[in-house]
């Protein structure tokens, strides 16, 4: 095995350990909401801004798909393996570092979350920002959702379009779109 191939291994290692360190923290936190927040009132944080209320999700972002739970699993199992493929594939210099780690933070959103839709049939959101009537979520929606605005604004102006070709390289190490010496 190569020393780059056996960097790569270590390096995709790294971030799903990463990732299974966030979901436990998830899933922690949802497991705290449903021990002291179900089936009471709203804790209140700061009255009239933010509160810990209990809800079950049983849809996706901003309560979309309400009840197709097959369909939601389905779209997160291929989106996990394009983070899986997206993860193994990364450069490991330090360069790549922070999209590896946003990457990871996407991956352990979405497990977290599908873990609740395919255990419990919903997931269990408790943050709420009442001064917004902001939807409820929870630490995967903050996942998902921060790392995908700071991943988007890396994307846009930190690496250039030429740095990202290991999402579509071939294994003779030429873009598939590269006609060039054929």
């Amino acid at each position: 095995m190569k020393e780059q191939d056996k960097k790569r291994i270590v390096w995709f290692c790294r971030d799903i350990l990463l990732a299974a360190a966030l979901i436990a923290l998830d899933q922690w936190t949802k497991a705290l909401a449903v021990a002291k927040l179900k089936g009471g009132e709203a804790f209140v944080i700061l009255r009239n801004v933010f509160e810990l209320e209990y809800l079950e999700n049983r849809g996706s972002a901003f309560g979309m798909f309400q009840g197709k739970k097959v369909f939601l699993l389905i779209v997160g199992v291929v989106f996990m393996a394009f983070l899986c493929y997206f993860l193994y594939k990364a450069p490991t210099e330090k360069r790549f570092v922070p999209l590896r780690l946003l990457a990871a933070f996407i991956m352990a959103g979405g497990i977290g979350n599908m873990i609740d839709r395919f255990v419990l049939g919903y997931v269990v959101d408790f943050f709420s920002f009442v001064l917004i009537h902001f939807p409820v979520f929870n630490v995967a929606d903050i996942y998902i959702t921060v790392s995908t605005i700071l991943l988007a604004i890396l994307l846009i102006f930190v690496y250039k379009e030429e740095e990202l070709t290991f999402l579509w390289k071939t294994k003779r190490g030429k873009a598939k779109d590269d006609k060039s010496g054929e």
